[in-house]
């Protein structure tokens, strides 16, 4: 193949990923071939990143070892029916596209090609993203540890059987927005209490991302950090109570509930 990586929809989640690639050293701008759908945006990405680029999907399918789908799921059966012919044995087709199942994507392409579905969050943006990946029936251990390390290179990244892939979308792919909430209530609480805005902003965002790496460094769980925090009689246990009665627990539970049940219905229809 002449280029080892071809994105199709270099988008937020493709221009991050090749980003991410580039900045862990997986490619090099050579080795990368990108499709867009304006000439203008072909021209900037071309410009920006020093790869080639092109308005053309099968030029991209025919030449590619890997073969990155990042675009929107209405897009997606079109596009697979255009690159179809084009694509060449051993070429590794990996689709972002939220709520496409394995199955329509490999109904889509020949049998020899191998298949990865992909859910990446938007962290991915700003290197901390949370990639799930499922593998499909050709799909080889060395073509997902290809895939481990291109969605590593944006955060981190672990495989999971299909069957998951709704409840992936509905606590990963959507919980940075539950989080934004979080972290929004809690700026408003530090306004309220006479912290300036930007600063009570910056305080609650430092304290989710110090949070949540203290969990992924330490390998503890939550409850056992948060009792490290909690000293009693102290400040912290009241605002624990303030937020079980209210209910932040259960009604985060039952975001992810509802979330993966809307991404199971998309899914069908």
């Amino acid at each position: 193949m002449k280029y080892k990586l071809g994105i199709i929809g270099a988008g937020k989640i493709g221009e991050a990923l090749l980003a991410g690639a580039f900045a862990k050293g997986r490619f090099a701008p050579g080795e990368v071939i990108l499709s867009v759908r304006t000439e203008a945006h072909r021209k900037e990405l071309a410009l920006r990143y020093k790869v080639d680029a092109t308005l053309d999907n099968r030029l991209v399918a025919a030449n590619s070892g890997i073969v990155l789908l990042a675009v929107k799921p209405k897009a997606i059966a079109d596009i697979l029916n255009t690159i179809a012919d084009s694509l060449q044995p051993g070429t590794l087709i990996i689709s972002a596209a939220a709520g496409v199942s394995l199955d329509v994507i490999e109904s889509r392409v020949p049998d020899f090609v191998p298949v990865i579905r992909a859910m990446p969050n938007l962290a991915v943006a700003v290197g901390e993203g949370m990639t799930v990946l499922s593998r499909g029936k050709n799909v080889s251990p060395e073509q997902i540890e290809t895939a481990m390390g291109l969605f590593g290179s944006v955060g981190r990244a672990l495989t999971l059987e299909e069957q998951h892939m709704d409840a992936v979308t509905g606590l990963s792919g959507s919980g940075p927005a539950y989080i934004y909430i979080v972290i929004e209530a809690l700026a408003d609480g530090g306004v309220k209490m006479g912290l300036p805005r930007d600063v009570a902003i910056e305080m609650a965002a430092q304290t989710v991302l110090g949070a949540a790496k203290t969990v992924l460094v330490t390998g503890e769980h939550p409850a056992k950090l948060k009792d490290q925090v909690t000293t009693p009689a102290g400040v912290t246990i009241d605002g624990i109570m303030e937020l079980e009665e209210g209910g932040l627990r259960v009604t985060l539970i039952k975001a992810v509930v509802k979330a993966t049940e809307r991404a199971r219905q998309l899914l069908h229809k």
